[in-house]
């Protein structure tokens, strides 16, 4: 009998190695492989040498980065953009969640919920080119506007206006997708607990207050880890799409700039040295960050 158990652990893991070999194998490819590429950053790369022709110069992309005119403002760009994502971008599927949660109506729940994350499997070329319809000077909301008798703005030109719209752009295509991991956190709560609280007289918004947030407080802190870990990271197909020379001055981020001067320049070394700077600050704040949530919640990301 155990060695018939042995045998069915042992099958039992060799398919569960099967199955995530695809995974493994794909991180493997794409995603240590290239981390090798990152000594460029220490060498005056050339395409034709390569990385074991090119010359070595150490630390000089870094100090160039930081003696860069345009760094500062970059960054300033960067981390602007990216607060606006976390303070606004993150509570919304959250709170969506909330909501959708409260309906009892399971086909209209269904329904709306797959409505919402449709957004999510379009590129964003054509959500860029949703937002870049309905927002230009003779769009949807400028002749809504118009017809109000309000005056006419063009929103994908405007400074005022050109971070709001690619927050909100990023909102609603993404704000599905958290949504649904809010949600399938919310399924797992045990359904006693709410039977219990409304024995004891709770309402809808105590029962949310003092079983379903902290239920699922484990999903809301490792997403917003993984929020702060990419701080300085910004949707560059998106920015890409919506981005133009009128406002360039506010809309220009680092990965913006390392796909015109790396891809486009072939400053490979340069633009290396700012993508590893990126990646450190990204690692630095996800470390102590998680280790301050252990500490304040008991628990973190790892």
């Amino acid at each position: 009998m155990k060695e018939q158990i042995r045998k069915l652990r042992s099958s039992d893991s060799s398919m569960l190695w099967l199955i995530a070999m695809p995974g493994i194998l794909y991180f493997i490819v794409f995603k240590y492989g290239p981390l090798l590429g990152n000594v460029i950053a220490f060498q005056d790369y050339s395409l034709f040498k390569g990385v074991w022709g090119s010359s070595f110069v150490g630390w000089k992309h870094f100090i160039y980065m930081f003696q860069y005119e345009e760094f500062v403002n970059l960054l300033k760009n960067t981390m602007i953009l990216s607060f606006y994502q976390i303070a606004f971008g993150f509570p919304a599927p959250l709170l969506l969640a909330l909501l959708l949660n409260e309906i009892r109506f399971g086909l209209y729940k269904r329904t709306v919920q797959t409505l919402l994350y449709l957004p999510h499997f379009l590129s964003w070329v054509i959500v860029g080119g949703i937002f870049i319809n309905l927002l230009s000077i003779d769009g949807m909301v400028n002749r809504l506007t118009g017809f109000l008798g309000l005056q006419s703005v063009d929103f994908m030109t405007n400074k005022s206006f050109f971070r709001g719209v690619v927050v909100m752009s990023s909102i609603w295509k993404e704000v599905g997708w958290g949504m649904i991991i809010y949600l399938a956190a919310m399924s797992a709560i045990n359904p006693q607990l709410y039977e219990a609280a409304i024995v004891d007289g709770a309402g809808r918004w105590r029962q949310m207050w003092s079983i379903t947030l902290p239920s699922i407080s484990p999903a809301i802190i490792t997403l917003f880890l993984l929020g702060i870990g990419n701080l300085l990271d910004t949707n560059v197909e998106q920015m890409l799409v919506l981005l133009n020379p009128l406002v360039r001055p506010i809309g220009e981020v680092i990965d913006t700039y390392v796909y015109r001067s790396g891809l486009l320049g072939a400053q490979f070394s340069f633009t290396t040295a700012i993508g590893l700077f990126k990646s450190l600050i990204g690692l630095t704040m996800i470390v102590c960050l998680n280790r301050l949530s252990k500490q304040l919640t008991g628990s973190g990301l790892y």
